[in-house]
């Protein structure tokens, strides 16, 4: 059976890109594994004097879990669409967690979402489908989210 592996951010734009790779599932009778990668918050220099582990673990911890919630709930709505999927919750850079994960599953296919938000984000913070694009061993579909 192929795999399709979608990553996911759980943002409203995720609804699209869950459905884009539902119908290429149906199509492919794939299985999907659903990924969503927690970011760790960066330390920025003023805050280094205010640094408090503990409340920095607990933020983590309840996104971490908010995370899960939200992936199970997307797990069971492709299981009302009987489509096989799973969920994959991963901590650190998404797109080099996103490589990493479709290298274990040697996916066949990866659905992502592009949320376009310009060239001064994408300089500072980096573009998850950019560095997606540039090392995946297999197709990768994006999907569009900005929408005109």
């Amino acid at each position: 059976m192929k795999t399709i592996l979608v990553p996911v951010d759980l943002s409203a734009a995720t609804a699209r890109v869950c459905a884009a790779a539902c119908t290429l599932a149906r199509l492919l009778q794939a299985r999907l594994v659903l990924l969503h990668v927690v970011q760790p918050q960066p330390l920025l220099p003023g805050d280094l004097y205010a640094f408090d582990a503990g409340a920095v673990a607990e933020a983590m911890d309840a996104e971490e879990k908010l995370a899960a919630r939200k992936l199970r709930a997307l797990v069971r709505r492709c299981a009302g669409k009987k489509l096989p999927a799973q969920s994959v919750q991963t901590t650190g850079v998404p797109a080099a967690e996103i490589l990493a994960r479709a290298a274990v599953l040697k996916a066949d296919y990866i659905v992502i979402g592009s949320h376009g938000h310009g060239v001064a984000y994408d300089l500072l913070i980096g573009s998850a489908v950019q560095g997606v694009l540039r090392k995946a061993h297999c197709p990768v579909l994006v999907i569009p989210i900005k929408q005109r």
